[in-house]
């Protein structure tokens, strides 16, 4: 980064929080229903076996997104990606579960919703690499409440995010099995045992246990009569929870359901081909919101009357997963899938502890302990290296079991999916290229964590009766500022993006904080003292 472009973004990080907003008619509710692990396994994606009629009946009031694809393969990865609009390589937070320190400018993209004037909860995952800060919702956790707690007539955006369908829940124990294993269709890299089809009967039924509680959520918006002003947005954070399936950048890891209702905008039972990634998600809310989306995000609208062109390309990473250290990258169009496995050596089957307790992995394991995978495509995963470069022809393989990249035909299109590839590393900073050790050490040196300077609360009569202006400041730039009035306690923090106007006597406090720093204290203030 130059210095230029440094100074430019610290900036930016000064100037007050206020978006370009709509009119209140302007602003619609929205929506996020998220479940974890799985691919789109849904019978409006035209799977025969699954049993998801909620999901299927959201599908027919709305649009299917056939092809929306995360950027990882991995939760944390995939929604530090989502709060915050840009690709989590190019701010460093791509290795599983890792703590990072952002450039000034990136913030979780509810903040500029907050400033907007839109009430944002979410229940109950915030697993984003990094603490969310003070300032990114209205309330969060377990019993966040969703939109019941907003002021009369105020916007929500509402994050409800589903665990049943978790990777974990496919080897817990069930009483007994909805959808029968001998039915089930096992992709060509698993091996055909009693326990892999179990595996897959099993993720068919927590499907269902999961597409049961999108049922009760949207039974709860009619009932709140807020169902005719709500875009709903039912999406799945990454692939399926199984082998070579969650982790990987493989279609099967990364491609993910997408279905959206908005009555009275988007034709009922439709559907679209082009392609969607997650980075695509912050600056469409923003946009249908009314905000115009900050331009330092990567993704683009593609819904409502800002929407962009289609895209022609899209990019995923795969970086340390767990303890297991990894280094690949990836360009997909409609059509070809190029991977760049910038750590050859390394076989795919490097022991993830977590990853190695599902019954398919300890089948695949023992089985080729045994030399009993008697095919190409399922020895593919434990082949001791991997080649430099892989592509797949997505429509001819779309298990990405048969690699084209040495074969002549199609080098013209290998040589152009590697330079988009390299062009896009280049264009966003990708930061995998660093090992992960130099890359925290830069960000936190000697692992100690900054303290966000405390809030300064200015105070100047305002030509109302009585009145007074508060305007609250940080030193620290990127930083946010909370504040709240009166004794209660807890305190009911809201997020300063503007001057405000309190009546002489108002208790004020303030925090401020920023992403990868310790908060500031909390500083107080009767106005007018």
């Amino acid at each position: 980064m130059t210095r230029d472009r440094l100074l430019l973004l610290v900036v930016i990080s000064l100037l007050p929080l206020v978006p370009p907003v709509a009119s209140a008619a302007d602003r619609p509710n929205i929506l996020w229903i998220s479940c974890e692990d799985i691919s789109p396994s849904l019978g409006c994606y035209g799977d025969e076996y699954s049993t998801s009629p909620n999901i299927d009946g959201l599908a027919a009031q709305g649009v299917v997104f056939r092809r929306c694809f995360s950027h990882a393969g991995v939760c944390a990865v995939a929604r530090s990606g989502l709060i915050t609009g840009v690709y989590p390589v190019s701010i460093g937070s791509q290795h599983m579960r890792s703590r990072i320190v952002p450039p000034p400018n990136v913030r979780c993209f509810t903040e500029y919703l907050r400033a907007a004037g839109y009430y944002c909860t979410n229940r109950s995952k915030t697993d984003y690499n990094f603490e969310p800060p003070l300032t990114a919702w209205d309330k969060s956790g377990r019993r966040s409440g969703d939109w019941s707690g907003r002021a009369e007539g105020q916007p929500f955006f509402s994050v409800i995010n589903l665990t049943v369908s978790h990777e974990s829940k496919i080897r817990a124990k069930f009483d007994r099995l909805v959808h029968d294993p001998a039915k089930v269709s096992l992709p060509p890299y698993i091996p055909d045992t009693p326990a892999a089809r179990r595996d897959r009967a099993r993720y068919y039924d927590i499907i269902t246990l999961m597409d049961r509680q999108v049922g009760q959520i949207l039974a709860k918006l009619k009932a709140d009569e807020l169902a005719e002003n709500t875009i709903v947005m039912f999406w799945g954070d990454h692939g399926e929870g199984l082998p070579r399936g969650k982790r990987w950048i493989y279609d099967s890891g990364i491609h993910v359901p997408l279905v959206v209702r908005w009555p009275g905008k988007i034709q009922p039972g439709t559907s679209r081909d082009d392609l969607v990634c997650f980075l695509d998600f912050a600056p469409t809310v923003l946009s249908l919101a009314g905000v115009k989306p900050p331009a330092h995000m990567h993704g683009q609208v593609i819904l409502g009357r800002h929407t962009a062109d289609p895209r022609e390309y899209l990019f995923a990473q795969r970086d340390r997963m767990d303890e297991a250290y990894d280094l690949i990258r990836a360009v997909r169009d409609r059509r070809y899938k190029y991977i760049r496995n910038l750590m050859p050596g390394r076989t795919r089957a490097q022991n993830i502890d977590y990853m190695n307790k599902m019954p398919t992995m300890i089948d695949m394991r023992r089985l080729n302990a045994a030399g009993k995978l008697d095919t190409v495509a399922l020895r593919q995963y434990f082949e001791p290296t991997k080649p430099v470069e892989e592509l797949y022809d997505l429509e001819k393989d779309p298990f990405e079991v048969d690699n084209l990249a040495e074969v002549s035909a199609h080098s013209a299109t290998l040589k152009r999916m590697r330079g988009v590839l390299e062009g896009w590393q280049e264009e966003i900073g990708d930061q995998g290229l660093l090992p992960e050790a130099l890359l925290v050490e830069a960000m936190r040196p000697e692992n100690r964590y900054e303290v966000t300077a405390d809030p300064v609360i200015s105070v100047a009569r305002s030509t109302a009766a009585g009145g007074f202006t508060v305007t609250i400041t940080s030193k620290t730039p990127g930083a946010s500022i909370a504040f709240a009035t009166g004794k209660g306690t807890p305190p009911k923090w809201q997020l300063y993006s503007r001057p405000i106007t309190v009546a002489a006597g108002t208790q004020l406090r303030a925090v401020a904080c920023r992403i990868g720093f310790r908060n500031s204290q909390r500083v107080r203030r009767v106005v007018g003292d």
